[in-house]
């Protein structure tokens, strides 16, 4: 309601009000009147389709919008089920390293064993060296042989000899093996262990960059639905501009069946007055008696002024004080007038019209906009924040006739009537508001 501009128009409308307060003009003029009038009814109908088509736009965008949302949660949900997947992978490597950090201990054992092992062979050949250079290496192996007392005795030293250079080249096989073998252990685990925590770090990666898709299309998913709820609110606000343009509509309709009638009643009452002119030459006395029936019977009952109506086609709204002016003020530009009191205060209509559409509104809480035609410019007035409405959309009402209560209804505070005067239609932008001061008595 605070956005599209809502087109009422207004022209030309309420011929009605002549009824019952003066004769017709030409028959031109009426006709022309009427012509107007089916104009009007038939502008506000384009503009009514021009909304139903706005309408169906939005129905689409909502469906297009609920798609795309539909596709993202498809995507939200594979990265979930990805990044699960990753999280079993991590957990899983994670033990894996556990399991491979225990070996690595158990292995640690190990090499301690065999570390302790090199270094008793790394004494013992220390020994054998120093024994060498004391001996002068292989000649002592000489003089064991040249010192034999016997051939037997010289076939035993030269075993023993072979058995002593064969143990030494075991023992030195036998060190370059345990090195070889703790290289080759040492190696292998530490190797198996970065292979572990080099997969473990690209699960890491992995995740971090899913848990980043999925933040994305969390953000997609927010804005989508943020997008779907402003599209939602457009086709309300569309939906109860096509509510007023149809009471409008109504309110034009109903304007053009009592111009029919003031036309029929003018051409009646013309017959009417012709017939009395010729009675009245024939019996002056009985056409005047006549013709007082015939006043009496087209007065109309006043309601109970409550503020009093005052002379004229304007009226005062309500009765209370002006609590806030028309313009500028510190909550934003105000278009219209307050008029503040306490109690039950009855609203009013300000003159003749017919109502366009009384409701419930957001902003203004209960209000009613009435048309009106008054020295032949079509004005709008609007009664908001009304506490009760009595009259209901297409009515006819007269001026000073009570339409409702004054409230705090709606975007209010404190209670209070809210009034409004346009020259012509009533739109969103409130571009024809004009201050009712010098026009309403207030």
């Amino acid at each position: 309601m605070k956005k599209s501009i809502i087109t009422l128009s207004l022209a030309a409308i309420l011929g009605f009000g002549s009824v019952t307060v003066g004769l017709p003009a030409g028959q031109a003029v009426a006709a022309n009147k009427l012509n107007e009038l089916n104009s009007e009814k038939d502008k506000v109908q384009q503009e009514r389709s021009g909304i139903e088509s706005e309408i169906n736009s939005a129905d689409k965008k909502i469906t297009e919008i609920q798609g795309e949302q539909k596709t993202v949660q498809s995507e939200i949900e594979r990265l979930d089920t990805a990044i699960s997947e990753a999280l079993a992978k991590i957990e899983e490597k994670n033990k894996e390293i556990t399991a491979t950090k225990e070996e690595i201990k158990k292995l640690e054992g190990e090499i301690k064993v065999l570390v302790e092992r090199i270094k008793k062979r790394n004494e013992l050949l220390k020994d054998r060296a120093r024994n060498y250079q004391e001996t002068g290496g292989m000649v002592s192996y000489i003089d064991v042989l040249m010192g034999a007392q016997s051939f037997g005795d010289f076939v035993e030293r030269v075993g023993a000899v072979a058995t002593i250079v064969e143990a030494d080249q075991d023992i030195l096989k036998a060190h370059q093996a345990d090195k070889d073998e703790l290289e080759e252990k040492r190696a292998q685990v530490q190797e198996e262990l970065a292979s572990l925590e080099k997969m473990l770090a690209d699960l890491e990666s992995m995740k971090k960059s899913l848990n980043a898709q999925k933040a994305e299309k969390d953000k997609l998913l927010a804005a989508l639905k943020h997008k779907e709820e402003e599209v939602h609110t457009h086709k309300l606000e569309l939906a109860e501009e096509r509510e007023i343009l149809a009471a409008q509509e109504a309110a034009l309709q109903k304007a053009i069946k009592l111009e029919q009638d003031r036309q029929a009643e003018a051409a009646r009452q013309a017959e009417i007055a012709r017939q009395k002119a010729a009675a009245e030459a024939a019996k002056k006395s009985s056409a005047s008696s006549s013709s007082s029936s015939n006043n009496s019977s087209v007065q109309a009952s006043s309601p109970a002024p409550a503020p009093s109506v005052s002379s004229g086609a304007w009226t005062r709204p309500a009765a209370g004080r002006l609590s806030s002016g028309f313009g500028s003020r510190s909550l934003g530009e105000h278009y219209g007038v307050d008029i503040a009191a306490g109690g039950t205060v009855p609203i009013v209509a300000a003159a003749d019209g017919v109502v366009i559409r009384s409701y419930y509104s957001s902003s203004y809480g209960n209000a009613i906009f009435i048309a009106h035609s008054v020295g032949g410019q079509t004005y709008t007035t609007v009664y908001a924040h009304m506490r009760s409405r009595s009259v209901g959309s297409g009515a006819t009402v007269s001026k000073g006739q009570q339409i409702g209560i004054m409230g705090n209804t709606g975007q209010s505070y404190g209670q209070h009537l809210h009034f409004e005067l346009h020259r012509g239609s009533w739109n969103a932008a409130k571009s024809n508001a004009i201050n009712p001061v010098g026009i309403v008595p207030l």
